[in-house]
């Protein structure tokens, strides 16, 4: 290989690896927020202090009180028997779990049908303890979601599903459960997929920008689908860049050919 076939190569093979790199300003967070930025950032912002209850929802529901006889029927236990064909059975303590049906609602012993949809947890709970009143004296009722997660897809570091802990979840919280996006990730377009009243909700969102906290989709909610585009640099991956030097060496070899022929 001549000169000006190795200076063609070398420039080509330059211009592949310098294409596959990223930027830090790409690579960060908010760049733009500023000390001087919060007074405009807490006009826009509205926090929640937790997700409501959605059908499809699985709540666990205990309640206690000091008489025992009388919440029994709300805290029943499992039974199961001792061995295979055995007629002597046991019973284990556990949390009652309702699953919430398409129309909002709840079936509990005794109390029947209750509508929770659009209830927080501390809300349903009172509700439930109000019905309750009627037939215990000073009932205590605690609800909790069990099963509310969203997923996280695309460029992460560990894609799957992130557990809703504490009632709420925020795009970073979840971010930084999946492992933080990968440097392929694009901070500027992250889609969350959501569905509302029976239709999906398609929200996009700008982790550079201050406008993050301001959007409707900075809290997720339970089944969320958070996907992170993969930017430009992944088309010329480690994986294919073997491809694109055997390219480069095909068209510097291609001019060395023409270059000799000419000569």
């Amino acid at each position: 290989m001549n000169k000006i076939s190795k200076l063609i190569f070398f420039l080509a093979a330059t211009a592949v690896l310098t294409t596959g790199c990223v930027t830090q300003k790409k690579l960060t967070y908010l760049h733009d927020v500023v000390p001087s930025s919060a007074d405009s950032i807490n006009r826009h912002f509205t926090s929640i202090s937790e997700i409501a209850i959605k059908p499809g929802d699985a709540l666990t529901i205990f309640v206690s009180a000091l008489d025992k006889e009388a919440i029994a029927p709300y805290n029943l236990p499992a039974v199961t028997f001792n061995a295979p064909g055995s007629t002597t059975v046991q019973t284990t303590p556990m949390l009652q779990t309702y699953r919430v049906d398409e129309d909002g609602n709840i079936e509990m012993p005794v109390l029947g049908k209750i509508h929770v949809e659009g209830l927080k947890r501390d809300e349903a709970a009172e509700h439930i303890r109000q019905l309750l009143a009627h037939q215990v004296v000073n009932p205590l009722v605690q609800v909790n979601m069990v099963d509310a997660k969203v997923s996280m897809m695309g460029e992460v570091s560990r894609p799957g599903r992130v557990t809703i802990t504490n009632g709420r979840l925020t795009i970073l919280d979840a971010l930084a459960a999946a492992g933080d996006l990968t440097p392929y990730g694009r901070r500027d377009n992250v889609l969350v997929t959501r569905e509302h009243d029976g239709k999906l909700e398609f929200g996009r969102l700008d982790l550079t920008s201050p406008a993050l906290f301001a959007s409707p989709y900075y809290y997720l909610q339970q089944n969320d689908v958070v996907y992170v585009s993969p930017n430009k640099v992944r088309a010329i991956s480690a994986t294919n860049a073997g491809l694109w030097l055997s390219v480069v060496s095909t068209i510097a070899s291609a001019v060395t050919v023409v270059v000799t022929v000419v000569k």
